[in-house]
């Protein structure tokens, strides 16, 4: 494989809390920015609407976690695409990914043997919407 060789300096454990920290504010920030509160919080008075404006942010933070997920996906198949170009087979997708050699052999199948080209596989369009948050409680 050409490029620069890496060697791992964190622990799983490390980068999985730094990975959880970063995507917990990416997802808030992304469902900040992609909706609008129904409510008011400050001049939100009485409980019930207090209930449904946390309700609300919980369900907007897990829309986002969902279109994070699907572009994670993404960027997963476009990296096992550079990989495999620049001479990397299914043994090391498979350890980068946690898995076996045939689990990536089955995630990208015949991506090694195409030479990096896109292995035809189900995935879901950046666009492809999860169902409406119903905020009508």
């Amino acid at each position: 494989m050409s490029g620069t060789p890496r060697t791992l300096v964190l622990s799983e454990e490390e980068m999985a809390a730094i990975a959880d920290a970063a995507v917990a504010d990416l997802a808030r920030r992304l469902a900040d920015r992609a909706f609008r509160p129904l409510y008011d919080a400050d001049t939100a008075g009485h409980d019930t609407v207090s209930h449904e404006i946390v309700d609300g942010e919980a369900l907007a933070r897990l829309h986002a976690l969902v279109q994070l997920q699907r572009a994670v996906e993404r960027q997963k198949d476009r990296a096992a695409e550079l990989a495999v170009r620049a001479g990397a087979g299914y043994p090391q997708l498979g350890q980068a990914c946690a898995m076996s050699r045939q689990g990536a052999r089955r995630r990208w199948p015949g991506l090694v043997t195409t030479g990096g080209a896109p292995a035809t596989r189900r995935t879901v369009s950046p666009t492809q919407h999860p169902a409406p948050i119903d905020r009508s409680h």
